[in-house]
């Protein structure tokens, strides 16, 4: 029996809701694949912070550090300003775990409606590789002569040849696993400095690689075929910036911001890795039944294929999909079930019947690229 120990971090909103979802699904997974997951839970968020003014700090990354992998909830509230908790806490610990890439599967499951006309699941199926720790995000700017009409912004943009190729390595490790295509989304045309040292680094590991097949769209024009061709791609690499922008785009040609997950991966086993549904903390419908828990619950799949549980990941994808399939709306109360309806049947599927979804997976990819 494998042995995991993960922490908890439920956070705002609908963050609680959807990770009892997520955990009852775990749950239901334990017996039939052999595994025992202890779960630790910790506070943080919007209403801790405002209790006790802590954010990310060094006692809670210790803490963190003793577990395999971190399950992560929503996080954010307007009673706290925003960027507070967002710079605060979950790009802290991004950087401080060195979780160096955003992994965010973009596919189309069978019988998932989609605002794109004429789109099958068989041309959508990629996964962006977003790099997680630098860009514009590295959260370093200024500002001179603030609240005058002469005040200057300053937000710097940070790009490192290390930081790039760790990357970089991990989507050609993973296009290898996949359909064996690699794509950089950057605007090298404008952006020169940074746009050519992410093309340097990739024409250096491409050559690695020489069964992978490289080209590049510009992050403009990616915005423009993401929606009508998707199947133009396999595993696209891009900057911090970017990543942000283009993968909640192919959140909603997927389906939704709630059917889609995420992973920050720690790369060397430095520190635990994290999951975490992509959707916002959307404290409107808190506790209402509302929120789709599937994200939640195919972020730990992801967590599980990132552990090594590549069968029981697979398990779990397979149930959440069928599931999906007969929502007649994946969101609010057109869903027909509640949130904690919704987890109950994926878990109930997952102990009498489960198989593994038709086409690429991400779960295969992540096992198989550890």
């Amino acid at each position: 029996m494998n042995s995991y120990s993960i922490a908890v971090i439920p956070g705002d909103g609908i963050g609680p809701d959807v990770m009892d979802g997520a955990l009852e699904v775990l749950a239901a997974t334990e017996d039939i694949f052999s595994l025992s997951i202890k779960y630790h839970h910790y506070k943080a968020g919007a209403k801790h912070y405002l209790a006790t003014g802590e954010l990310w700090n060094h006692d809670l990354a210790q803490q963190l550090r003793t577990h395999d992998a971190v399950l992560f909830g929503a996080m954010g509230d307007p009673s706290v300003e925003p960027g507070i908790l967002e710079r605060g806490f979950i790009l802290a610990m991004r950087q401080a775990f060195e979780q160096a890439v955003n992994l965010r599967p973009v596919k189309l499951y069978p019988g998932v409606a989609t605002p794109i006309a004429g789109l099958t699941p068989e041309r959508c199926d990629l996964v962006i590789v977003r790099e997680n720790t630098e860009g514009a995000y590295v959260g370093q700017g200024s500002t001179i002569h603030a609240n005058t009409p002469n005040t200057v912004a300053i937000q710097e943009s940070v790009n490192t040849r290390q930081g790039i190729e760790r990357v970089v390595e991990y989507s050609f490790k993973l296009a290898m696993n996949r359909r064996k295509k690699l794509t950089l989304c950057h605007k090298k045309n404008i952006l020169i400095e940074a746009g050519k040292l992410w093309q340097d680094v990739v024409n250096s590991v491409a050559t690695r690689y020489p069964e992978v097949n490289v080209d590049y769209v510009h992050v403009d024009a990616m915005c423009f075929h993401l929606p009508v061709a998707p199947e133009k791609f396999d595993v696209v690499v891009t900057d911090n910036l970017f990543g942000d922008i283009i993968t909640d785009l192919g959140a909603v040609i997927q389906g939704g911001l709630g059917v889609a997950a995420s992973g920050n991966l720690n790369l060397d086993g430095s520190a635990p890795s994290m999951f975490e549904a992509i959707h916002g903390s959307a404290p409107d419908i808190a506790g209402k039944g509302w929120a789709n828990p599937v994200g939640a619950i195919l972020s730990a799949a992801m967590m599980l294929a990132h552990l090594g549980e590549k069968a029981a990941a697979q398990a779990i994808e397979a149930a959440a999909v069928n599931v999906l399939k007969d929502l007649p709306a994946l969101a609010g109360p057109g869903m027909g079930m509640s949130t904690t309806e919704i987890a109950a049947v994926v878990s109930s599927q997952i102990r009498t019947d489960f198989s593994k979804v038709e086409g690429l997976s991400v779960m295969d990819s992540l096992a198989e690229s550890r």
